[in-house]
């Protein structure tokens, strides 16, 4: 048996679930042939436990590697601080440089709080919010993570989270008494919020929403969106965790309308990998952290400051969004016409920087599960979803959409034949959030 299908049999007897993402289970893409673990990842490479080397246009480190793997600026400049001690009783100077450089590209914002995790940052952004505001109910959109805060949304109703990215995620654990705290309202759908607003509205302590997600804002939806929030005095909280530094540097929000927030929340793509989030915010909303209790230890070490530091001043000079937004596009519009060219009524959705697709088919799962093991073949790491990353060049885009077109020609013939089970050497893939056993 290979290592990387031996370890994964081992990490599943000793860590539930097998790993601590979800997205980066095996049975997301097809358990039983995905590689499941690496040795090494430099540029938009990947080495697999087996010595096997894949040209990685997947999930990019689940988007947080947007400059791409082992980037040498980023790696450089945390070695130098790691040499001179990362953690200390006196805090890191970095830390301080990394909030002016937020505010400064964020003119709107006044303050930055740290933390290293994406949904750690939201969970202390919406306390700031409930207590700066002396309010408990909370109005999202879109997925942001997994609390209590956002999960308490499906203790009412265990579908109420289904619309916003990630199907099936139980509420088990999360305290009874959070019920009503939570409700989700869908992208461009103003009159889902008007209505949380017209029944919770002095009770709205904050409304958290992405800037963008599958689909770009309808003329009018955040602005909408910031009128219902100053009307009850609410607070508007921008989660970036995806979206930022796919279409500038900083946050989404910048360039895709003119609405700003009162706090927003970043961390994926903030240190190119290593562990780092930032919740920025006027002046007045952030004090209110003074009022409440947050505090960790190690969101004063100094590796997550010194790694962002240096991902924001490569991400400024070299400018990746422009390629983001070029390739992103072709690939989207290869899928389809690939797709049509094969008998497939393709749909492709998403940033251009963190794209994926579907298939009109009933066993899309089983469909999606051979693209992987074709693709595997290719010597390539794919699947529904390519998250770009600046490592990728237009060769390794080009080399990916001719196997994407090998593969589609396989998985047209295995629907022809009707065998595409047969055809399977793993499990079909699986959507949202499930007990792997």
């Amino acid at each position: 048996m290979l290592q990387s299908q031996k370890l994964q049999l081992e990490g599943r007897k000793r860590i539930p679930g097998m790993t601590q993402l979800l997205s980066k289970r095996p049975d997301m893409f097809s358990l039983g042939v995905w590689p499941g673990y690496y040795s090494r990842a430099k540029g938009a490479k990947v080495w697999d436990l087996d010595g096997r080397e894949y040209l990685d246009m997947s999930i990019g480190g689940i988007g947080a590697c947007v400059l791409g793997y082992a980037d040498d600026e980023v790696d450089d400049a945390v070695a130098r601080v790691v040499r001179n001690g990362v953690a200390c009783s006196l805090n890191c100077p970095e830390e301080v440089e990394l909030a002016n450089l937020l505010c400064d590209v964020h003119p709107w914002a006044d303050m930055v709080r740290y933390a290293r995790g994406g949904g750690e940052a939201l969970s202390i952004a919406v306390r700031i919010a409930r207590a700066y505001t002396g309010r408990d109910v909370v109005a999202c959109c879109g997925y942001h993570g997994w609390s209590d805060w956002y999960l308490a949304a499906n203790l009412a109703e265990d579908s109420a989270l289904d619309g916003h990215l990630m199907p099936g995620l139980a509420p088990s654990g999360v305290p009874r008494g959070l019920q009503g705290s939570t409700h989700t309202f869908r992208y461009n759908h103003p009159e889902e919020l008007c209505a949380i607003v017209e029944k919770h509205g002095r009770s709205l302590a904050a409304v958290v929403m992405e800037p963008v997600r599958s689909a770009m804002p309808d003329p009018g939806f955040i602005e909408t969106v910031r009128q219902l929030v100053d009307d009850v005095g609410a607070v508007l909280i921008m989660d970036e965790v995806s979206a930022g530094f796919r279409y500038c540097l900083g946050g989404a929000h910048l360039v895709l309308h003119q609405v700003q927030p009162d706090m927003a929340v970043f961390s994926k793509a903030l240190g190119n990998g290593y562990a780092i989030s930032a919740v920025i915010g006027k002046a007045d909303v952030m004090q209110a952290a003074q009022k409440t209790f947050i505090s960790s230890t190690n969101w004063t070490e100094r590796v997550g400051p010194a790694a962002a530091l240096a991902c924001m001043k490569a991400y400024a000079r070299r400018k990746p969004y422009e390629k983001f937004t070029r390739l992103g596009q072709r690939i989207k519009k290869s899928w389809v016409e690939l797709g049509a060219a094969h008998g497939f009524a393709a749909h492709a959705e998403g940033m251009d920087a963190m794209s994926h697709f579907v298939f009109d088919e009933d066993d899309f799962l089983a469909f999606k599960a051979y693209f992987v093991q074709c693709m595997l073949e290719e010597g390539i790491l794919a699947s529904s979803l390519c998250y770009l990353m600046d490592a990728h060049t237009d060769a390794d885009v080009e080399r990916y959409l001719a196997a994407c077109g090998r593969s589609f020609a396989k998985l047209a013939d295995a629907k022809k034949a009707g065998d595409i089970h047969e055809r399977l050497k793993g499990a079909p893939a699986t959507s949202g959030f499930k007990r792997l056993a």
